[in-house]
């Protein structure tokens, strides 16, 4: 019997994927726990759907990582951060501070997006890098001053 996995299925698949399973197993496994449908036509379909509109969706996200790269590239970010003496930080620079300096400037970018290599504990220019979307990365200059 084909079936349709709902939830990732050990031994079996992933969630999404079509499967060709004992009649029993689905009956009296896979359909009580909803784990898994029949495979018909119109579920055939719906997933067939569903997986177009999330090709359709990743290639837009990837599109708009790849603008938000070329547009950071040219850019840098001036980041105020306390200082105790000789330029030293307090602490280390944080990947939440720059989101927060991205975004008075009218950029969104999540701080998890955001990579610094090594700590930055001192004043100057740096550039890290940034990570909106799986394969795409690019280079983002910062400006550390003292506040």
């Amino acid at each position: 019997m084909k079936v349709i996995l709902l939830k990732d299925v050990k031994a079996q698949g992933k969630n999404g994927d079509i499967v060709e399973v004992s009649d029993g197993y689905a009956r009296n496994y896979l359909f009580p726990n909803n784990l898994a449908k029949p495979a018909t036509a119109t579920a055939l379909n719906s997933i067939k759907i569903a997986k177009e509109a999330e090709v359709r969706r990743r290639k837009i996200e990837h599109d708009e990582a790849v603008e938000l790269c070329k547009k950071l590239a040219g850019l840098t970010v001036t980041v105020k951060i306390k200082t105790g003496a000789n330029g030293k930080l307090f602490g280390a620079l944080n990947t939440a501070a720059v989101s927060d300096a991205l975004k008075e400037m009218g950029i969104e970018l999540d701080k998890k997006k955001i990579v610094i290599a090594e700590p930055i504990k001192s004043l100057g220019r740096y550039t890290l890098t940034i990570k909106p979307f799986a394969e795409v990365s690019g280079k983002l200059n910062v400006n550390v001053v003292a506040e």
